[in-house]
């Protein structure tokens, strides 16, 4: 039975923490009480175990997502002055992780239907550069993965390395193989709202290739390989062993969880292919989230569209349901990062429609079907 009174989040953290709070108090005491708080036994045990989570491989814990994404641009040869091909619907983190190294993104146009790159315009991209790119880094949106055989194989023909930003897209899979299992490296976010999020930040870049992770290794740590002796200069980003205790105990519950987001995805599907098409104006249709043949998808967000987006997003806010906007101003429209030259038509018409419903593990089917009977309730006022 639905609380019509709850309040709707589009993410819980704390249902996050209170699913598992007795496995995850236990684990902090056991390393308040190890002596061990900077990658110590907890650490090592995580990156093992999540690599093999991921089908076998390296993997480096890191202070936080945006770190992992410079560390593995950096690992698999971006310098400064290198130009990085993604996207420009993304948070602005990834954009920071490239221009904290002095390289420039070269943003191209998402995929319609999908709304992750498109690689018909990765393939002009790359054309145009002239080899000036160094790094492909896709961006696995919403927990849709991105084209990776189709892209890889492009970066491949082209000579260019391919690091995923898979910050959200924990146990997505593209064509039977994990999101992060493609590309030269992958960089993953523990960020509390995460499909595997902590309690607090927390990030880890995925190599298969050693001499990659040899060179996070390094990197992470102001590029140690003896202590105290810098090879190469590094940095200081650390995942905190708490955090990776914790990380420990939700980590063989993720592919739980996502099943239980895909099947609340699928009510929401359900439920709202009866909206009346366009409202009576086919221009003002909601459309739905589409998925691509081959695509496992971890639903980190359950995202519609509408041209009416800010007037729906008032409407549910006032009736207790949370929504979220995943980005509202494209990476070549925000000041930081402007390319005023620069058109992206349909990225810049997906920011200004899309919307998040409430979709994660801690809701019920009865709240999903409250989501969609005040969307159907809007569509017909």
């Amino acid at each position: 039975m639905s609380d019509s009174s709850r309040v709707l989040l589009t993410a819980d953290p704390g249902e996050g923490f209170r699913a598992h709070a007795d496995q995850i108090r236990a684990a902090i005491e056991r390393v308040l009480t190890s002596n061990h708080y900077i990658l110590g036994p907890e650490v090592e045990a995580f990156e093992r175990e999540f690599a093999a989570y991921l089908g076998g491989g390296q993997v480096l814990g890191v202070a936080n997502g945006t770190e992992a994404i410079e560390l593995a641009l950096r690992a698999v040869g971006v310098q400064r002055g290198d130009q990085v091909a993604t996207v420009a619907n993304t948070v602005s983190a990834t954009i920071a992780a490239i221009e904290q190294i002095g390289a420039s993104p070269v943003f191209v146009e998402i995929d319609v239907a999908t709304m992750v790159m498109s690689v018909a315009a990765l393939a002009e991209s790359l054309q145009k550069a002239n080899g000036r790119i160094k790094a492909v880094l896709p961006v696995h949106l919403y927990g849709h993965p991105a084209d990776m055989p189709a892209i890889c194989e492009l970066a491949t023909r082209h000579g260019v390395a391919v690091v995923e930003d898979c910050a959200q897209a924990h146990g997505a899979t593209v064509a039977g193989r994990k999101a992060g299992a493609w590309g030269a490296a992958a960089a993953f976010s523990f960020y509390p709202t995460k499909n595997l999020g902590a309690i607090g930040d927390g990030g880890a870049v995925f190599a298969r290739d050693p001499a990659v992770a040899e060179r996070v290794r390094l990197l992470r740590q102001y590029g140690w390989r003896q202590r105290y002796v810098s090879e190469i200069p590094g940095r200081n980003s650390r995942l905190d062993e708490i955090q990776a205790a914790i990380l420990r105990v939700k980590l063989p519950h993720l592919d739980a969880e996502n099943a239980r987001r895909a099947q609340l995805a699928s009510v929401y599907l359900e439920r709202l292919a009866k909206m009346p098409a366009g409202f009576g104006d086919p221009a003002l249709q909601l459309r739905l989230p589409k998925v691509a043949t081959g695509i496992g998808h971890a639903w980190h967000q359950f995202t519609v569209r509408t041209p009416r987006r800010d007037a729906l997003a008032t409407y549910l806010g006032e009736r207790g349901i949370r929504c979220g906007v995943l980005y509202p101003t494209p990476a070549h429209r925000q000041p930081a990062y402007a390319q005023p030259a620069l058109t992206l038509p349909l990225t810049e018409r997906a920011c200004a429609e899309v919307l998040c419903l409430p979709c994660h593990p801690g809701l019920t089917t009865a709240d999903i079907d409250r989501v969609c009977a005040e969307i159907l309730g809007w569509s017909a006022a």
